[in-house]
């Protein structure tokens, strides 16, 4: 029987997770939404550990969208966490922070690129950043882990700064490929 592992991420990579945790709380993020993801999953784990975090759950990557519009009309940033995947989902609503001007901060997980096992994630890893872009959103992408920190902070800066939706997409090189094992 197989089953699916992750590989060991690139030496350095270790650290991102919780850099990336640490911008959060710099920039005074309060909610976290997220569709659970193990690229994601040491930076779940310490939003979990913080309770002055709010970590919500959703069933789909859109959901996320409505619950951070609803955080910012009640004061509150957040932030979305989802695999290259869930921009799928994500589409009509990109609209909602278009049309009225939310920020809308997004750190993404790539499937579907390097080294990828699974031929159901090409097609959308292929064009995630196509899509956030034709949509409206300001991406920028990450593909060693010391590029990750300041990507997020600038994508952070970005969002609350010019109220519309940006993304960091943290490439599969630097969260490791996963493959099929015994």
């Amino acid at each position: 029987m197989q089953r699916e592992q992750l590989e060991t991420a690139p030496d350095g990579a270790a650290d991102w997770p919780d850099q990336i945790f640490d911008l959060l709380k710099e920039h005074g993020i309060r909610q976290v939404a997220l569709v659970p993801d193990a690229g994601h999953s040491r930076l779940i784990n310490r939003c979990l550990a913080d309770n002055g975090i709010r970590v919500v759950t959703l069933t789909t990557e859109e959901e996320g969208i409505a619950q951070l519009f609803g955080a910012w009309l009640g004061g509150e940033k957040g932030v979305l966490l989802m695999q290259s995947s869930g921009v799928g989902n994500c589409i009509n609503m990109l609209s909602v922070a278009i049309a009225h001007r939310t920020p809308l901060p997004m750190i993404v997980t790539m499937r579907g690129d390097y080294g990828e096992f699974n031929p159901f994630q090409v097609p959308m890893g292929n064009a995630t950043q196509t899509v956030l872009e034709a949509m409206g959103t300001l991406v920028k992408r990450a593909d060693a882990p010391e590029d990750i920190a300041p990507t997020v902070d600038a994508t952070l800066r970005m969002a609350f700064n010019t109220y519309r939706p940006t993304a960091t997409l943290i490439g599969q090189r630097v969260i490791g490929a996963k493959t099929f094992g015994k």
